[in-house]
C-alpha cells in the first residue's frame, strides 16, 4: 500500500489559528457544522446545548437546550436542524424560535446525525447497533422509516449523494446504497452493499465521503488516515493508500494522536485533517502531499467545519480526554480565513 508523505513533509506551519466566538460551549464540543445557504454555523456540545452563530459576523445567536450531552448536529438549511443526544433522542430545531421538538429515539446514544439533502430524510447512527433512516415531514413519533441492525456501535458516519458510510466498533465499515434504502419498506432494510474491514489497526474515529462521490477518508485513534474508494473494481482498488499524521517525537520517543475529524474543501476537493495534538493538517489527496500546516491549537482539534464556498474553516479547540482527566484549556470555537493556497491542489510536474 503506497504511504503518502506525513508530518515530515517541509510545509512550514503557520501560527495563525483565526478569531474566536463569544459564548463558547463549557464542555465538550461535539460537532461543528455550517449551513449550506449562508455563514449559519452550529454546534453541538457535552454542555447539552447546540449553540447558533453567524460566523461571518462572529455573533452569536443563542442556543437550544438539551435533557442530556448532545453528540451530533447536522443542518438542513437556515431555519432547522436535527440533533442526536446521549438519551438516544432525536431532536428537531427551529433555529429561528430556538426550539426544538423530539422526532424519536433509539435504544442507546446517537452517535451521528446526518441530513441527506436528495432524499429529505435524516439519518442517525446510535451506540445501540442500529441505523435509522427519519423523515421528519411525518409527525413525530411515527418518522421513522428504516431502521437497519449494524455488527457494532456507531463511531462516525457520512453520506454522499448515494451511499451512507457507516464506521462501528471492531473496524467495521459498511457502505448503504440510499436509493436502495430510500425505496424499501421498513420493515425489510436492505443489507449493506458492502461490508468492510477498516485497512488501519485501530479504533475508527472519523470518516468523511469525498465530495465527487467517489470513496471515502477514515481517521483511527493511532494517527492514520485511509484514502478508500468505492468501485471494487482491482483498478481502483490499487489507488487506495493510508499514510502517517498527527504525530510528533519528544525525548526521541514518537508520540501518536487520534484523527478526530476530517472535512472536504467543497471547491477543490483536498481536505483537512484535525487531531489531539491541537494541529490542524491541510492534504491533496490526489498527488498525497501536505499542503499546509495550522499550529497549534491550545488544545485537541475535536471537530471542524468549512462554509459553503471553502473560505472559512470552524475549528473546535476542545479537550477529547486522549490522556485522562487532566486540566485543560476551555472550549473555543475558532474562525479562520482560508486562502486559496492554502488549500489549491498542487499541479502535477
Amino acid at each position: 500500500m503506497a504511504t503518502a508523505p506525513g508530518n515530515g513533509s517541509s510545509v512550514p506551519p503557520t501560527s495563525y489559528l483565526g478569531d474566536t466566538l463569544p459564548s463558547p460551549p463549557s464542555d465538550g464540543i461535539s460537532a461543528l457544522k455550517f449551513s449550506s445557504e449562508s455563514e449559519l454555523l452550529v454546534a453541538s456540545s457535552w454542555d447539552k446545548t447546540v449553540r447558533v452563530y453567524n460566523a461571518s459576523d462572529k455573533v452569536y445567536k443563542g442556543s437550544i437546550s438539551h435533557q442530556t450531552p448532545v453528540l451530533d448536529v447536522c443542518l438542513q438549511d437556515d431555519r432547522a436542524a436535527y440533533s442526536g443526544s446521549l438519551s438516544g433522542h432525536l431532536n428537531r430545531l427551529s433555529l429561528d424560535t430556538l426550539t426544538s421538538v423530539t422526532l424519536g429515539s433509539h435504544g442507546a446514544a446517537i452517535r451521528c446525525v446526518e441530513y441527506l439533502p436528495t432524499r429529505g430524510l435524516v439519518a442517525t447512527g446510535s451506540w445501540d447497533q442500529t441505523a435509522r433512516l427519519w423523515d421528519p415531514r411525518a409527525p413525530p413519533q411515527q418518522s421513522c422509516v428504516q431502521a437497519i441492525n449494524l455488527p457494532g456501535k456507531v463511531y462516525t458516519m457520512s453520506a454522499s449523494r448515494d451511499n451512507l458510510v457507516v464506521g462501528t466498533s471492531e473496524r467495521h465499515v459498511l457502505i448503504f446504497d440510499l436509493r436502495k434504502l430510500a425505496a424499501a419498506p421498513g420493515a425489510y432494510p436492505p443489507p449493506a452493499d458492502q461490508l468492510r474491514e477498516s485497512s488501519l489497526k485501530y479504533q475508527t474515529r472519523c470518516l468523511s465521503c469525498y465530495p465527487d462521490g467517489r470513496g471515502y477518508a477514515l481517521g483511527s485513534v493511532e494517527g492514520r488516515v485511509a484514502m478508500e474508494y468505492f468501485d471494487l473494481n482491482p483498478e481502483m482498488q490499487q489507488r487506495k493508500y493510508a499514510f502517517k499524521c498527527h504525530r510528533r517525537t519528544e525525548n526521541g520517543k514518537d508520540i501518536v494522536y487520534p484523527v478526530h475529524c476530517i472535512v472536504f474543501h467543497p471547491g477543490y476537493g483536498t481536505f483537512a485533517t484535525g487531531g489531539g495534538d491541537g494541529v490542524i493538517n491541510l492534504w491533496d489527496g490526489d498527488n498525497k502531499k501536505r499542503l499546509f500546516q495550522i499550529s497549534k491549537y491550545p488544545t485537541s482539534v475535536a471537530a471542524m467545519a468549512f462554509n459553503r464556498d471553502g473560505s472559512l474553516l470552524a475549528v473546535a479547540s476542545s479537550y477529547a480526554h486522549e490522556r485522562g482527566d487532566i486540566e485543560h484549556e476551555p472550549d473555543a470555537i475558532y474562525i479562520r480565513s482560508i486562502q486559496d493556497a492554502e488549500v489549491r491542489p498542487k499541479q502535477k510536474k
